[in-house]
């Protein structure tokens, strides 16, 4: 009966799919709607600037114009993502038993101990290390690219109370594995086991036992007596260091033992002289030094503070990985990005709500959603490339791939792994491990190159986008898994400088993509389907929407003081046809957020945070960008501050936005708002005693639009004492560039 039973469950599926029809036919109607109502604009502009018929200058006609189209072209290529949208629900249950599943290596990358509080670093370790998965097939590293001995002696520790920690996890079934949340509640707020006596004795031995971590490593964290002092801990100078995790025993008497997942801490050798390639380079060290070790066909990407929230997500990635059916063109399942700290006003829009509900959903319905930096389960055969894997594959040939390491090219045989006595390495394992951690190791491979694919790819910021799009264009499939417990949390920006400081590094590294012969548009053309090409440049080119923001925001409202009509008269048919295309806009954006739970409070501050992004993060990526190239320079990889800071927090959480550090970023905005308040003051009274109503109507709801939207930026500017505030010198220099943005109207428009 058993084998019977074990039979009829193997026949069922692992996951199911289903296109979200309604939502589809809806989107596919809007964009015919839409789409008819841009040719009209168009062709309106167009007929008038060829026909000579306008009555405005040229050079703001062809501004404003050349706006329409950018505008124009990413509505169109953003149309892609609503054509197919697709939900998928697993069925973990049905997977086989355990000794069949595949092993798992966890990578996580650390860069800065006082940027990514150690504490919190641990907190991942800790619950990747206690993933509801086989311990014998769970192996999971640390990169540490500070080299810290803070990080190395955090480690140890936290092996020690995870000897502790799992057992009592698997004993009472505890479904949040990372110590700092669940250990954060009562006892008494997990009523299935609070009513037992033992339960009680061994939840206080536990929080005991963490409370004992956290104050050794934060004692030691605090030390500067040479081995935790500042300039050891951003050391960007040291030699490589691989390091199995045995720990020492911290007392728990009464605790059961367990099986340990193999934890590893892997400093790569960083030099001044040898490009490091920021995050893609730390991931390609681990991926060769687990392939000497563990070599688990499926590996775990998080990020230092996206723990493990749900333990059951690795049997969730499994049910698609071991799918019999997709699972020879599957590359990477891939998980949506929550986060604990978000507020319920989310006014930064930290958790890109859009992008996780709407976009990836609607790449589920094509050859699968983009790598996203964290939260992803990969084949370690996608990583290498069948065509490397082969058995008949030349030596030599192997060897300009992968570099000169024989340990590490015969761990490309798929039966591979190397046994670990008693979690104690040979010296000759640990001499191969540090060898392949060396920085000149790549030298004259071709790891992370773009031409010819192994590993993470290099050369940009973003080696996620650019990593799953060579993956695509190879023909590998991904899939979007949204469960409805976040199965990762992680920590999003809490202040405005963190939040236009990352999407500026996210913003640069798409743009490079999409400005380099790799440009998804023209490269990836012929080598995946249209729509998803149309996806991948959407996404590559979404930065240049800082154009036509910039554009809306200055000239219309420079014609406006000058009287000069942009847009068709109120009276005019055409003016319905610019009405309708800027209604439609608003209107698909606002079904989106509604038919996804969301609210029109949470539409509005995805509107007001578009516009902020636009005209700040991706003005300056542009810019970035540009200097690279003519530089030939490297763009910058900052890192967002994981500190916690208790009046920012307590600012974010009462909605008050903080403009506090974000100088020399604001200015376009500070700029375009001081603009349209003049513009909007001086438009009311040209409306008012001049009666011209019928031609500047347009115009004038634009410039009272956007200062509706860029209200917290009023506030922030006159509030000027009040903390979190705009710095008085920000205002005075956006007010002196807005007049001479005004002189410039007058000479150039009159």
């Amino acid at each position: 009966m058993e084998v019977l039973g074990r039979e009829e469950r193997s026949r069922l599926p692992y996951h199911v799919s289903q296109v979200q029809q309604p939502r589809a036919t809806i989107n596919r109607l809007h964009a015919l709607f839409h789409s008819m109502a841009i040719l009209a604009l168009l062709y309106y502009r167009a007929s008038r600037l060829f026909g000579g018929t306008q009555n405005s200058p040229m050079s703001a006609w062809l501004i404003v114009f050349a706006s329409e189209i950018v505008f124009s072209f990413l509505w169109i290529l953003g149309t892609a993502f609503r054509w197919r949208p697709m939900s998928r629900t697993v069925f973990p249950e049905r997977l086989p038993p355990d000794e069949e599943l595949p092993a798992i290596d966890v990578f996580i990358c650390t860069a800065n101990p006082e940027k990514e509080p150690t504490v919190e670093v641990m907190n991942t370790v800790l619950s990747a290390m206690s993933l509801d998965y086989p311990p014998e097939k769970l192996s999971v590293y640390l990169s540490d690219d500070a080299g810290s001995p803070i990080t190395l002696y955090a480690m140890e520790e936290a092996y020690s109370f995870a000897m502790s920690w799992i057992p009592f996890c698997r004993k009472y079934g505890v479904e949040t594995r990372c110590p700092e949340v669940y250990l954060s509640s009562s006892a008494h707020d997990h009523p299935q086991h609070s009513t037992t006596e033992f339960f009680m004795e061994e939840w206080d031995k536990i929080k005991s036992l963490y409370q004992l971590f956290k104050e050794r490593v934060e004692k030691r964290a605090s030390e500067s007596d040479g081995t935790g002092g500042r300039s050891i801990i951003l050391s960007r100078d040291h030699p490589p260091l691989i390091k199995v995790i045995n720990g020492t025993r911290m007392d728990a008497p009464g605790v059961e033992q367990a099986k340990m997942p193999l934890l590893v801490y892997v400093a790569r050798e960083k030099r001044p002289l040898y490009p490091h390639h920021f995050k893609a380079g730390a991931l390609n060290v681990l991926l060769r030094v687990s392939g000497i070790i563990s070599n688990a066909p499926c590996i775990l990407v998080l990020d230092c503070d996206m723990y493990c929230n749900d333990p059951t997500s690795a049997r969730q990635a499994m049910c698609f990985h071991l799918d019999p059916q997709n699972s020879h063109s599957l590359a990477f399942v891939q998980f949506p990005q929550s986060f604990h700290n978000i507020s319920c006003n989310d006014i930064y829009d930290g958790g890109m709500q859009w992008v996780f509900k709407v976009l990836w959903p609607g790449l589920n319905g094509l050859k699968g959603p983009m790598l996203s930096g964290t939260g992803f389960y990969i084949k370690r055969e996608a990583l290498y490339g069948r065509s490397t894997m082969r058995q008949d594959i030349d030596v030599l040939k192997l060897r300009l791939y992968f570099g000169l390491s024989n340990e590490f090219i015969a761990s490309l045989r798929q039966n591979y792994k190397y046994i670990i006595d008693n979690g104690v390495p040979t010296d000759a394992l640990l001499e191969e491990a540090v060898f392949l951690a060396s920085c000149a190791y790549e030298k004259e491979t071709i790891w992370g190159e773009q031409a010819s694919p192994i590993g993470f790819m290099y050369h940009s910021v973003v080696e996620d986008y650019t990593t799953g799009f060579h993956l695509h264009c190879k023909g590998w499939t991904s899939v979007y898994c949204h469960p409805s417990k976040p199965s990762f949390l992680g920590s999003s920006p809490i202040n405005l400088n963190d939040t236009i400081v990352q999407n500026k590094r996210w913003g640069s590294g798409l743009l490079q993509v999409g400005f380099s012969r790799f440009c998804p548009l023209t490269y990836g053309l012929l080598r995946m389907p249209i729509l998803q090409c149309m996806c991948y440049g959407y996404v590559a080119l979404l930065p240049l929407s800082s154009f036509p923001i910039l554009c809306y925001g200055i000239i219309p409202q420079l014609c406006l003081l000058n009287g000069i009509s942009l847009y068709p008269k109120v009276s005019n048919p055409w003016f319905l046809v610019f009405s309708l295309v800027y209604l439609s806009s608003l209107f698909r954006h606002l079904f989106e957020v509604l038919s996804t739970g969301g609210s029109f409070g949470r539409w509005w501050i995805e509107q007001r945070m578009w516009m902020t992004r636009s005209a700040t993060s991706y003005f300056f990526a542009f810019l970035s960008t540009i200097m690279k190239f003519i530089s030939a320079s490297e763009v910058d990889f900052e890192l967002t501050n994981k500190v916690i800071d208790t009046k920012k927090i307590e600012r974010y959480k009462a909605g008050k936005y903080d403009f506090e550090s974000a100088t020399l970023l604001l200015l376009p905005l500070t700029t375009i708002v001081i603009l349209n308040m003049v513009s909007f003051i001086g438009g009311v009274g040209r409306v008012i005693f001049l009666n011209s109503y019928n031609e500047l109507l347009g115009q004038l709801f634009l410039s009272f639009f956007i200062l509706v939207m860029g209200f917290p930026i009023v506030e922030a500017m006159v509030m000027t004492k009040e903390k979190g505030s705009i710095p008085t010198s920000t205002t005075f220099i956006s007010a002196i560039f807005s007049i001479v943005l005004v002189s410039l109207g007058f000479i150039l428009f009159t």
